[in-house]
């Protein structure tokens, strides 16, 4: 007789599947992706190391997919903030604004998510992601230029250098290796913060906030 896998057994495989996922992003947030052995995730997940690899193919896959669903969400935040009321340049200002503080108050996950060394699987979604913030950044742009917010440009070259520009001004706070420096304490995000944002909306705009 054939094997024929039954609902209630998919649904077991469904749920240890997931509380993989949720155990290794749990690790994550807490030491970055190195922090997140298989061994780990295992022992989080109270599960069999082979068990792991019944579910993902390899380490890089599970990773890719913990880098996926955590990036996903904070995507989800910029497009939450660019979808609300006011002109192009007051939407990108909230936009910027909530990435970079959800950044520092998350410094583990955001420096993973971000800069962290990481293998080549997970380096493509990274790469993926920025294309996804750019994609937003741009139809922001686009809207801002056509009601009159926003200088003539081109919009999509000015929505890379936007990405590029925040997440190379975090690197350096979030870092786990302070040369010589303080983390940035909670106390002090919002000069830091202003600093980006400011810096950001003036190359848009051409203009001094």
């Amino acid at each position: 007789m054939a094997y024929r896998e039954t609902e209630k057994m998919r649904r077991r495989k469904a749920e240890t599947r997931q509380r993989i996922l949720d155990c290794a992003r749990h690790l994550v947030s807490e030491g970055g992706f190195r922090h997140a052995q298989v061994t780990q995730v295992a022992s989080r997940a109270e599960v069999a190391t082979g068990t792991i690899y019944r579910h993902f193919e390899s380490k890089e896959q599970l990773f890719a997919e913990v880098f996926r669903a955590a990036t996903q969400h904070e995507v989800d935040k910029v497009a939450e903030q660019l979808a609300g009321e006011g002109d192009a340049v007051e939407r990108l200002d909230r936009a910027l604004r909530s990435f970079a503080n959800r950044a520092l108050r998350g410094p583990v996950t955001a420096w993973a998510l971000i800069a962290e060394p990481v293998d080549p699987r997970v380096e493509a979604e990274r790469l993926v992601y920025r294309r996804a913030y750019a994609a937003l950044f741009e139809k922001a742009i686009r809207q801002g230029v056509a009601e009159g917010s926003l200088p003539p440009q081109e919009a999509r070259h000015s929505s890379t250098c936007l990405v590029g520009a925040i997440a190379e001004s975090l690197v350096g706070p979030l870092s786990p290796v302070q040369s010589g420096t303080e983390v940035v304490a909670a106390t002090d995000h919002e000069p830091l913060i202003n600093t980006i944002v400011n810096f950001c909306l003036q190359g848009l705009t051409g203009t001094r906030r």
